[in-house]
């Protein structure tokens, strides 16, 4: 059995509906692609906002607070 190369190396990114910061490698909302590019959510809630309203989250109209 083969194992992956992991670089050892995490990104993060933002998670556009609440403001946290999401580990992009193991995200636990899981990502979503909105007009060709990825968002990454801290859990289900915040991707399944964000999939309903998108704009109005990205352009700040719309936040949840954690």
């Amino acid at each position: 059995m083969k194992i992956p190369f992991m670089s050892g190396k995490s990104e993060t990114a933002i998670d556009p509906v609440c403001d946290m910061s999401v580990d992009t490698g193991n995200p636990g909302g899981g990502a979503a692609t909105h007009a060709g590019e990825v968002y990454y959510f801290c859990g289900p809630g915040c991707r399944v906002a964000f999939e309903k309203d998108p704009e109005d989250y990205l352009s700040g109209e719309k936040s949840i607070e954690m």
